[in-house]
């Protein structure tokens, strides 16, 4: 599981930085990848990156706002052109159906794959045997949400050289002990899988927030994830600019990591005001100051998302 920024700028795309999207890219689970927000240029970034639009599964819309959404016509557009044959869904607040149904109709744009389009207003949107995702909203100008990816935790391993010393070689009989079932072997041995599968594996939780200022909504979204992605269009220096605009500050989104018990902070969304990743470093300055496990996204960067432990504490 890894996180693949594509665009990082709030508001405009500049020379350095496009605007929002990001990739959560699910390499071992189903080989394929879910985006967060698209904004304008996005399918140009993809074209940069490891990424193909036809392993595309999923897409998640925070708000509505251009630099999180203008893109979205296009590469819907372009997927089908690029091997998109599976089925896509695309997940945000109301008013997202609106805007593609015209978007796409008055260009005549053709979709040859099935395309569903899903409105929500928070809770859980989507769950399957693999994954739970749930939405929050937050507060900005317009509904903004964050949106909370749980890994299901999965069995643990086989102790294998257990097995082997009860006389169980490889087989369909492993099968029913990583299922939790007791087998007895052919020679009238009972195995408990209780003694022979270790512990589950506990499974990861990302935290991707749309535009917000800080608000009791982000806590439940970021408590105890993984990994948590969060705008810091500012530096702490304009909380009263970040205030006035419905942003946060770098400061800030450490506070939410800190309080939430999180392993990870990502800074995204940054004013243009900062052009270089030099000039960014305030800003990281100032989160490590309160959640010492910040970085700051970068485009076309991979950051892993580590799984914890039994037993790790928050933040290591």
């Amino acid at each position: 599981m890894e996180i693949y920024f594509l665009g990082t700028n709030a508001g405009v795309p500049t020379l350095q930085r496009n605007v929002t999207s990001v990739a959560l890219r699910l390499l071992e689970e189903r080989r394929s990848f879910w985006m967060f927000d698209c904004g304008e240029g996005t399918q140009h970034q993809v074209l940069r990156s490891p990424l193909r639009l036809g392993k595309l599964e999923k897409l998640f819309i925070t708000h509505l706002h251009g630099d999180h959404l203008f893109g979205l016509p296009g590469l819907l557009s372009s997927r089908g052109y690029q091997g998109g044959t599976g089925p896509l869904t695309v997940y945000g607040p109301l008013g997202l159906k609106a805007y593609l149904d015209i978007s796409l109709s008055v260009s005549q744009s053709r979709i040859p794959y099935p395309l569903e389009i899903v409105e929500h207003s928070g809770g859980l949107i989507f769950e399957d045997d693999g994954f739970k995702v749930e939405a929050g909203l937050l507060e900005h100008r317009i509904d903004s949400y964050g949106y909370r990816v749980t890994e299901k935790d999965s069995p643990g391993n086989l102790n294998k050289e257990l097995l082997l010393s009860y006389g169980l070689k490889p087989g369909p009989l492993y099968g029913l002990l990583k299922k939790g079932q007791d087998v007895t072997t052919g020679e009238g041995v009972l195995i408990r899988a209780a003694e022979v599968v270790n512990a589950p594996k506990r499974g990861r939780i990302v935290t991707v927030l749309g535009d917000t200022r800080p608000c009791q909504g982000t806590l439940p979204l970021a408590l105890d994830a993984d990994l948590i992605i969060h705008e810091a269009t500012f530096g702490h220096d304009l909380k009263e600019m970040a205030h006035q605009y419905h942003h946060s500050t770098a400061r800030q989104a450490a506070e939410l990591a800190r309080d939430a018990g999180g392993r990870e902070l990502l800074l995204t969304h940054f004013s243009s005001r900062y052009t270089t990743q030099e000039e960014l470093l305030p800003l990281l300055a100032e989160a490590q100051e309160i959640f010492p496990q910040t970085l700051l996204a970068e485009e076309f960067c991979t950051f892993p998302v580590y799984r914890r432990t039994q037993g790790n504490d928050p933040g290591k």
